[in-house]
């Protein structure tokens, strides 16, 4: 969507551009519901299985990569290596739940600094229609 925006601006085509500041708007309003998801916010609890649908058994990057996270090393032996496993909290500095939560607001951030450029770029383009308008 950033790139369909950037095209936008450097095209002249405020159509793109407003397609970009409405997908802004759905990032902030999605990046919202994970805040409220992982600081439990109305009934929501981070341990249901909401965001897979029940489909997968996914969990937060957070959990297994947070700043400061300990992780176990694997044995050598024959077997397959399954990559390092977490020491599920040990050494972590944040909860993963902090942590996404502190990912999504910085998210927002930039979300907004986005729509508010894009809505810029859009009031200039319009205003350079009109004043075109006008002229001919």
């Amino acid at each position: 969507m950033v790139i369909l925006g950037l095209l936008g601006t450097i095209q002249y085509r405020p159509r793109y551009v407003v397609v970009y500041a409405v997908w802004e708007a759905v990032w902030v309003t999605w990046n919202v519901f994970i805040i409220c998801f992982y600081l439990e916010v109305g009934g929501l609890s981070k341990d249901s299985k909401l965001l897979t649908f029940n489909l997968s058994p996914h969990r937060s990057w957070w959990r297994e990569h947070g700043p400061g996270c300990l992780h176990d090393e694997p044995e050598a032996g024959l077997g397959p290596l399954d990559g390092q496993a977490l020491v599920a909290g040990v050494g972590c500095a944040l909860e993963h739940g902090y942590t996404e939560a502190l990912h999504s607001a910085l998210q927002i951030l930039l979300a907004l600094v986005g729509f508010v450029c894009a809505c810029c770029v859009v009031s200039v383009f319009t205003e350079e229609e009109d004043s075109c308008l006008r002229k001919g």
